[in-house]
């Protein structure tokens, strides 16, 4: 069984892996669900197409994760439906891994990214996408978007330690993406 909500068929249920019922939703930015910690942030990295299309190819293929220090293991290349990802943040024996799997992508003319969901395993459960758009004036922005919740004890137990952290690796984000793209 499916329903309609703002326009896309979702599904009743989450996917096998995936820790949340509401796949896609971060296609909507301004309709994100109920029931989650939302984050949105965005940051200009740059300016142009050329700007555009190296901060494009900077997300979709991971380098913009990589570069903040995060280790990603995937056996893609690029951001594509269906492919699965661990996102591992921190050092040592300290570093904590997450599994992903990305839910869309947007290879578009003024407009490049992707959204991944948590899978069982995930510290959170929820979806978070990472845009790029090209702006008519020039301007490529960058932003993410994400609506997640606790999905284990520790996590719980952290409560309003995360959102802070979390908003503070998105800016993280996207100062590096400004300094991949001036490079």
């Amino acid at each position: 069984m499916t329903r309609l909500t703002h326009g896309l068929a979702r599904p009743a249920r989450p996917r096998p892996g995936l820790t949340y019922r509401e796949v896609g939703a971060t296609r909507t930015p301004d309709a994100l669900p109920a029931g989650y910690h939302h984050l949105r942030h965005s940051a200009v990295v740059g300016h142009g197409r050329a700007a555009f299309e190296a901060a494009g190819a900077a997300v979709t293929s991971w380098r913009m994760h990589r570069a903040t220090g995060a280790l990603v293991r995937s056996g893609a290349e690029r951001a594509r439906p269906g492919v699965h990802l661990e996102v591992a943040l921190g050092a040592g024996p300290l570093r904590v891994g997450v599994p992903c799997e990305v839910i869309w992508t947007a290879y578009e003319e003024e407009r490049i990214g992707f959204a991944y969901g948590t899978l069982t395993g995930h510290a959170e459960c929820g979806e978070e996408s990472f845009v790029v758009e090209l702006a008519p004036d020039g301007t490529v922005r960058f932003t993410v978007t994400a609506f997640s919740r606790p999905g284990t004890w520790y996590t719980r137990l952290a409560g309003p330690l995360i959102p802070p952290l979390q908003h503070a690796y998105a800016r993280r984000l996207g100062r590096t993406l400004a300094r991949l793209v001036r490079t």
